[in-house]
């Protein structure tokens, strides 16, 4: 059991937060499915997300317990109720269909339906700004080893694994490719459109990264630089770290684009550098929402020495400024005293 939760949540961590990226000025629609058959589960686990550029927006996941697809955004609450009711239809169909050919699968390679096999399925369309579709996509993968694609024409299959093969001639001969070419062209871009229209505030805004450097000496006395990008969308961009204006491969360390949980996403990457250069590397960030790629460089803070030292002369600058102003106190004071003093002997020099 504690093997197929560790297994489990890893799948699904990868399968969550996978950012597959679009091409640059196109918006898509991205369906993922997979069917897992693990023993100490009585059915089959279906897990099913949809994208819409690099946002999920409805997901499915029979682990915990949900048989319904749920929203995850917020802009999708604002919708008609019976989307997420044919959307939920929908994935429990496309589970059918996997079932189906899991069951094939197995049988083709006599496995037993007890042991541990997973089948993925991608799909989905690209949609130009004008409206019109430029090319989508299909995919199926069985236990990482047999693959079969819909190629670019949309007509013909591409496979690997005998399993594929076999599976490959039963779409031909049910004409699976033109169902799929219908449906890419037709209501695929229709669902891009559609998304687009009720999520536009948040699908289409100018998410432009804010960026910064930070600098970390670890205990073995290394210095760490990380360049970030934050709260930025689209999910394509490119961090890039350079010493004395080029490119840096070694020590150099990139995660991968995140989710930042509002819809933006993050990133950053990493470089160990030698103690006393830190100013020689810089990081190059590029981003189609900033108007032209950015360099930056780890700041470096004032040392204690000189921030004493401004410290010392704001509070010597104090006293002498409060000197003087307690000299012309004084001297004003004196002034008076003497006045009066020379008033007093006039009055009694007059009396006597």
């Amino acid at each position: 059991m504690k093997t197929f939760v560790h297994q489990a949540l890893l799948l699904l961590l990868i399968i969550t937060l996978a950012v597959t990226g679009h091409p640059k000025g196109l918006h898509s629609l991205n369906y993922k499915q997979t069917l897992l058959e693990w023993p100490g589960f009585l059915e089959l686990q279906f897990i099913a997300v949809i994208y819409v550029d690099d946002t999920q927006f409805l997901g499915l996941n029979s682990i915990w317990g949900s048989s319904r697809a749920e929203h995850r955004v917020p802009w999708m609450d604002k919708n008609e109720p019976e989307i997420s009711e044919k959307v939920t239809q929908s994935m429990l169909a496309e589970k059918y269909f996997l079932t189906k050919i899991m069951k094939k699968v197995l049988h083709i390679y006599n496995y037993s339906m007890t042991g541990y096999h997973t089948i993925q399925r991608r799909r989905g369309c690209y949609v130009v700004p004008e409206g019109h579709f430029s090319h989508g996509f299909v995919e199926l993968t069985f236990n990482n080893h047999d693959y079969i694609m819909l190629n670019e024409d949309l007509e013909t299959w591409s496979v690997v694994g005998k399993a594929a093969e076999m599976i490959r001639q039963d779409f031909e001969e049910e004409n699976f490719a033109k169902r799929m070419r219908e449906y890419l062209r037709g209501q695929c871009v229709e669902g891009v459109l559609g998304l687009l229209y009720h999520g536009e505030e948040a699908l289409l805004r100018a998410g432009t990264p804010k960026t910064h450097v930070t600098h970390k000496v670890t205990a073995d006395g290394k210095i760490t630089l990380r360049c970030w990008a934050l709260n930025f969308y689209p999910a394509e961009i490119t961090l890039i770290w350079q010493k004395d204006g080029s490119n840096k491969t070694q020590d150099v360390e990139v995660i991968e684009t995140r989710p930042s949980g509002d819809g933006n996403f993050q990133k950053w990457a990493a470089v160990v550098v030698p103690f006393g250069e830190e100013q020689r590397y810089t990081c190059l960030v590029e981003h189609e929402r900033l108007p032209k790629p950015i360099t930056l460089r780890w700041e470096r803070p004032q040392s204690i020495n000189s921030i004493m030292a401004i410290a010392i002369a704001v509070v010597l600058g104090a006293l002498l400024m409060g000197a003087v102003l307690a000299f012309f106190i004084w001297k004003r004071r004196s002034k008076g005293k003497e006045k009066a003093e020379s008033e007093f002997m006039a009055s009694w020099k007059y009396q006597a």
